[in-house]
């Protein structure tokens, strides 16, 4: 009988499937991995399990069908939904991964009352609205990965514009998931040396274009979303919530007067640690980037707004 705490991540496709690879070989937890789909999770969490043994891992990755060995979870991640296909943008997905994320939400939070929940289903903000209204739990417990991800993407450009180690790059990319990401440039250095002295502002924007459609690019690549660095960024947030780091990262919180937006999921750093979103960091932004902000703001509401929920 295992004595290790359990975290559940609902889809076993790529993102799915990456995050319980990523949270096995931490070897902290168990992980349980659930999806619709007959053989699926059953198959990937006996390959995360054998490739233990080759990195020297204690693997406890299983994978289900039902939802009853997803009971007694600490945090929950939610990655079920239709991926995009070239062409599609993100809210193409809203009346698909609606219905499935609230049937997931469902069922998750029947077997795990306490849990955290960590939404990663696209369109990402409007999934987080439908996870939080269908749990009804408090605010807290309720968020997404997006933040993290785009950060990723900025810092690679950074790092390879300066020719820099991407460990010395420190960025910061708030606002919605998508096309109206705000990356703060401000707040964004390498080495602790700002963005604006080492690259032209020319560059940084075509960095900060490259990253607003980044997903887009890896889409239209490969003919589906991208999964390694997602699903390593979701495994990220469930350590600094399991691991009690309390780390500073960029997620997509419920803001309720924060950032002068209220009502509404929204990228902004927050300090992630046992209880799930224990702050909320309010970051100095010039004038261009809180009207920028407020633009990815209306662009999400207008998201949010096709929910039946």
């Amino acid at each position: 009988m295992s004595q290790r705490r359990k975290v559940t991540v609902v889809g076993a496709g790529n993102v799915g499937a990456t995050c319980a690879q990523v949270l096995a070989t931490r070897d902290y937890a168990d992980v349980v991995l659930v999806d619709i789909k007959e053989g699926l999770p059953q198959g990937k969490a006996l390959d995360i399990n054998q490739m233990g043994a080759v990195l020297g891992y204690e693997p406890n990755v299983t994978g289900h069908n039902d939802y009853a060995e997803t009971a007694g979870s600490s945090v929950v991640v939610i990655t079920a939904g239709l991926p995009r296909s070239p062409g599609m943008s993100r809210d193409d997905l809203v009346a698909t991964n609606e219905k499935i994320v609230k049937d997931v939400t469902e069922k998750v939070t029947a077997q795990s009352p306490d849990a955290i929940l960590i939404v990663v289903s696209n369109p990402l903000d409007a999934m987080c609205h439908v996870a939080k209204s269908v749990s009804k739990w408090p605010k807290q417990r309720v968020f997404g990965m997006a933040g993290i991800l785009d950060t990723a993407r900025f810092s690679t450009f950074i790092s390879w514009a300066t020719g820099s180690s991407v460990k010395d790059v420190q960025a910061t990319v708030l606002g919605g998931h998508g096309d109206q990401m705000v990356p703060i440039v401000s707040a964004t250095t390498v080495g602790g040396v700002p963005l604006r002295k080492l690259v032209s502002e020319e560059e940084i924007q075509k960095m900060v274009e490259r990253t607003a459609k980044g997903g887009g690019e890896l889409v239209n690549l490969m003919g589906t979303s991208a999964w390694y660095a997602p699903g390593a960024a979701a495994a990220q947030m469930v350590d600094s919530i399991m691991l009690d780091e309390r780390r500073v990262l960029p997620c997509t919180a419920y803001l309720e007067g924060e950032y002068g937006i209220d009502g509404l999921y929204m990228g902004v750093p927050v300090k992630l640690g046992p209880g799930g979103i224990e702050e909320i960091i309010e970051l100095d932004l010039s004038d261009a980037e809180q009207q920028a902000l407020r633009a990815s703001s209306e662009a999400v509401r207008e998201v949010v707004g096709v929910l039946t929920t």
